[in-house]
């Protein structure tokens, strides 16, 4: 490979990281689409009801595990997006990855309360100890702990969307629209501070998250950076 070569390889570098991140990103919204299927088993306040729909249903039980698909995409976009905005502010990005990885590693262990349920209505031997409607109560309730845990990840996300929004705005490479977007979306993830009103709220809540960190994942994906402005902010940054 001669130096031209080697140059435009290197010129190409933080665009392909912009279009993986984009990648990734999408990925993120197709495998929690997914997930979000396992949500619709559940009968609010009938554990009767949802162990009935469960039980019915498994495959869709089941399908909450692509929860785990949608960590290890957001771990990628986390890592990819702290090396292309740590030339706007490295200890904000750092920052920002870090609320991300928290809010990962929360949802990557609260999956585990997905499993229960069919653990628990599997029928094994051992279970008979326990009434029929003790097995549902205890489903239903990992049910909750589930949707409570994920209640938390969503205020570490709104941290880590408000941060990034943060960085779009002071970075030259990316419109400042997607960093108003972002903004909004970390400031309503925010309201989960209170879930009982967050989900009052959810309409309102939802939209602007959605837009703001779809128009983000599209225009990394389509569009790319500004590659000559990324590289001399990188140079101030030295």
């Amino acid at each position: 490979m001669n130096t031209s070569e080697m140059m435009e390889n290197a010129e190409a570098s933080p665009q392909l990281k912009a279009r993986l991140a984009g990648f990734f990103y999408l990925l993120t919204f197709l495998f929690a689409g997914v997930a979000s299927l396992s949500g619709k088993l559940v009968v609010s306040g009938d554990a009767a009801a949802t162990a009935t729909n469960m039980l019915a249903h498994g495959g869709l039980l089941w399908l909450g595990f692509a929860a785990y698909l949608v960590v290890a995409c957001y771990v990628a976009v986390t890592a990819l997006f702290y090396d292309l905005f740590r030339t706007v502010n490295r200890s904000v990005s750092l920052v920002a990855a870090f609320f991300s990885l928290v809010g990962c590693a929360i949802q990557a262990s609260i999956c585990v309360f997905l499993l229960a349920p069919w653990i628990l209505l599997g029928g094994a031997p051992y279970l008979s100890v326990f009434k029929v409607e003790q097995l549902q109560a205890l489903s239903y309730l990992s049910l909750k702990l589930y949707g409570q845990g994920f209640d938390i990840c969503f205020v570490f996300f709104g941290f880590y969307c408000l941060l990034i929004g943060g960085l779009i705005l002071r970075s030259t490479f990316l419109p400042r629209i997607l960093g108003v977007l972002m903004a909004l979306a970390g400031a309503g993830w925010l309201t989960f501070l209170s879930p009982q009103h967050a989900h009052s709220l959810d309409p309102y809540i939802r939209v602007p998250g959605v837009i703001g960190e779809l128009s983000l994942t599209l225009w990394l994906l389509f569009m790319g950076l500004k590659v000559e402005r990324w590289k001399e902010q990188a140079q101030r940054r030295g």
